[in-house]
């Protein structure tokens, strides 16, 4: 299966997640997960938020934030990737003067 991004509309989310500004999503979802690529501008982030029922990879592209994860706060820079698991939190910071750019996937645990 091919996931064209460039023939995906852009969703344009404010505050996504509690977070500042705007978050850019171009993402591929069914009932197995999500698949992203997202974009935030200088100053922008996504909110704090836990990943119950699921866990999330970000590949960064270009561009260089911050993850805070749990009770951590880490550095983030292209070619690299942050795991958050489930049942744990995290959010993405643009704290930079350039726009990020990275992957994502988010897999559902379908847990019985």
């Amino acid at each position: 299966m091919i996931i064209d991004f460039n023939n995906i509309p852009a969703q344009h989310l404010e505050a996504f997640k509690g977070g500042e500004k705007e978050f850019v999503s171009k993402m591929h979802t069914d009932n197995l997960g999500k698949i992203m690529r997202g974009h935030l501008e200088p100053g922008a982030s996504i909110g704090l938020h836990t990943h119950e029922g699921n866990s999330e990879i970000i590949f960064m592209l270009n561009g260089r934030g911050h993850v805070i994860y749990d009770d951590t706060t880490e550095e983030l820079l292209p070619g690299q990737a942050h795991y958050c698991p489930m049942g744990h939190s995290h959010s993405l910071i643009n704290d930079s003067d350039a726009p990020l750019d990275f992957f994502a996937v988010v897999p559902e645990h379908h847990v019985k």
